[in-house]
């Protein structure tokens, strides 16, 4: 197991405290958005099952806290096929008015090679993350800056949402995000302690099966999967469970807070039965670290090989930048 962790894989978006994403203005938090019936349009089902959660090849960073194995029961659920799409949450937001954190702060984070901004737009770097820019006008609306939009990508993942967004729209939809265990679980697609959803290779024949980086990271993609950022939702071939595009494409949001020593914490000899993290109860709403899963268009082994199916990393819950998106789940 790596002994450090890479470089982070979004930058924290925050309101206050140091190391925040620059040029975030303080603004309120909107209201709840009405509570929807509940849908499971557009969600397939996921058996109950034990099932080992963890990285069992030490392919991991021990900050991650991906260690130790341990078995996990997890109930029947059900969860989307697909991360969801610049398409359903515009009908979302055409039905709520919701407005994303990143539009109320009006600024979010763009990788360095896809802004689309004049310079004024592009206020600085963030620290510690150099490709990660900091781009006045970045909201889900305009994912490479003020000069893009999403006409031509209607069935790519929608980016630029917070979690606390992602759970507006999970209110709205009669849905909820999935917690990490039912993550893990349903991205293996049924195949128990494999690296990547389809098995232990990344690549088979020399044809790519996810959106990662290829090339020098951060300055040369060579585009070998057809991607620089975003692909559509469905572009690659579905797990074995009927779920597109688990590891790479984009980050997802999940239910749990994230504690690098959760799984040590609750490893032990019986399995674990639905675990969700505790919600700690000495930090704000907005600043509590939330589990993201599956990695994104920017992972490269080179710097953080976190587009394994266990692999984890955070972020805060009012953070945004185009490479986080999420997906639902709901009780079966």
């Amino acid at each position: 197991m790596t002994t450090e962790p890479a470089s982070c894989c979004a930058p924290t978006a925050g309101r206050t405290g140091s190391g925040a994403l620059p040029g975030a203005v303080p603004v309120a938090v909107s209201s709840e958005v009405p509570r929807g019936g509940r849908s499971t349009r557009g969600q397939v089902r996921i058996p109950g099952a034990t099932f080992w959660m963890g990285d069992s090849h030490g392919d991991g960073y021990v900050a991650d806290g991906e260690r130790p194995v341990h078995a996990v029961r997890v109930s029947p659920y059900l969860i989307d096929a697909k991360a969801v799409t610049n398409a359903q949450f515009a009908t979302f937001v055409k039905a709520t008015g919701h407005v994303t954190e990143a539009e109320r702060d009006g600024v979010s984070a763009v990788f360095h090679l896809a802004v689309q901004a004049a310079p004024a737009d592009v206020l600085q770097r963030a620290a510690g993350v150099p490709w990660w820019l900091a781009v006045r006008g970045a909201d889900w609306r305009h994912p490479a800056g003020p000069r893009s939009d999403i006409g031509d990508l209607q069935n790519h993942p929608v980016v630029h949402v917070s979690w606390r967004d992602a759970q507006a729209y999970c209110r709205w939809a009669g849905k909820r995000l999935p917690t990490e265990a039912e993550w893990e679980h349903a991205a293996r697609g049924g195949l128990d302690r494999a690296r990547y959803p389809w098995g232990d290779e990344l690549t088979h024949g020399g044809r790519w099966r996810c959106n990662i980086w290829q090339g020098d990271f951060p300055r040369h993609n060579t585009l070998e999967d057809g991607h620089l950022t975003t692909a559509p939702a469905t572009a690659f071939q579905p797990n074995g469970y009927g779920l597109h595009n688990t590891v790479g494409n984009v980050w997802e949001w999940c239910q749990d807070a994230f504690r690098p020593t959760e799984y040590a914490d609750r490893a032990a000899e019986e399995p674990v039965a639905d675990p969700v993290a505790a919600e700690p109860d000495d930090t704000a709403d907005g600043l509590v670290s939330r589990v993201m899963r599956g990695g994104s268009y920017l992972c490269h082994d080179s710097y953080c090989n976190r587009y394994r199916v266990a692999a984890r990393s955070s972020n805060t819950a009012e953070s945004s930048s185009g490479n986080i998106g999420f997906r639902c789940a709901n009780d079966a």
